[in-house]
Parts: structure tokens; sequence; C-alpha cells
């Protein structure tokens, strides 16, 4: 302890206990002037690394926040897009839908008619060969009827008729015959 209170400039019987205690102003000033130097040379190399480093601390964070917010509003800007196009994507498809719903109805409604239309036809054409074909059956009755007529006239008569004789029996006995009910009960 000697060598202590010597260092220290204070008598060792004085401060034996309470050298901590009691101010010495040589000790003080060299305190203080360590502290000034220590504190010179942290100033000058120490701290104006610290702050170098603490700015680009900062610097980076309001960097990497910049960018996070920068990164958010795209999203949100790529994300309302994506929406929009979506919206346009189920309009056109609700479109092709519905133009091929339109497509399919006019289609049928197409093949509908034509095939009323073939039906008409086919049902007209019908009608006119029935038509043709009741009054071939008409001449055909009627030339056998005149053929009838004249063989009947002439086993009857027992002579041949002249051409003039078998005009008149025919006129006569077609004009007895009722064509029109055969005609009509035949459509």
């Amino acid at each position: 302890m000697a060598p202590l209170a010597n260092i220290l400039g204070t008598p060792i019987a004085a401060s034996s206990n309470s050298w901590l205690i009691t101010p010495n102003v040589g000790l003080t000033v060299w305190t203080l002037v360590v502290f000034a130097i220590c504190l010179f040379i942290l100033s000058r190399l120490v701290f104006p690394r610290i702050r170098q480093a603490l700015d680009d601390r900062r610097k980076l964070i309001t960097d990497s926040m910049d960018a996070a917010q920068r990164t958010r509003e795209e999203a949100e800007k790529i994300l309302v897009e994506y929406r929009e196009r979506l919206k346009e994507a189920r309009e056109q498809a609700e479109e092709i839908v519905q133009r091929a719903r339109q497509q399919a109805e006019a289609q049928a409604r197409e093949a509908h008619a034509e095939a009323e239309a073939r039906r008409e036809h086919l049902l007209e054409q019908t009608k006119r060969d029935i038509e043709a074909e009741t009054r071939r059956s008409i001449d055909q009755i009627r030339r056998e009827v005149a053929d009838l007529t004249v063989m009947a006239t002439e086993k009857v008569t027992r002579r041949v008729l002249t051409e003039e004789d078998q005009q008149r029996l025919v006129q006569d006995a077609l004009s007895e015959l009722d064509f029109e009910t055969l005609s009509s009960g035949a459509r």
C-alpha cells in the first residue's frame, strides 16, 4: 500500500482509509487531462467512424424501408392490374359463351326453318304428284269407260259404230259419271 500512497502523493497515515474520498487536486487535474486527451482522440478517430457506421446503418434502414414501401406499392399495382385483367378475362369468356349460345340458337332456328321449308316443299311435291296421278288415273278410267261403252254398244247393237257415234256415246257416258267425286275421294 505504501507505494500506492506515494504515487498518489498522500501521506500513508491520513489516507489509509479515505484516500478514495478525499479530493486530491493533482490527481484530479491529471485525470481531467487524460480524460480530455482520450476524449480528443476518440472524437477525432473513433466517434466519426461510429457516427459514420450509425449514419450508414440509418441510411440502409431508411433505404430498406423505402424499397419495401416501393415494393409494396408495386405489388398493390400488380394486384389491381391482375384483378382488372381477371375481370376482363371473365367478361370476355362470358361474351364468348353468349356469342356461342346465340350462334347455336341461330343455327337451331335456321335448321328448323330449313327443315320446315323442306317439309313444305316435299308436301307440295307430294300433293302435285298425287294430283298428277289422280288426273292420269281419271284419264285412264275415261279411256277404259269409253272403250267399254263402245264395246258394249257394239255388242248391243251388233254393228260397228262410226267415229261420230262413238264420240257421242263416249260423251254421254262420261257426262253420266261424276269424276269430281272420284278426284276428291282420291285426295
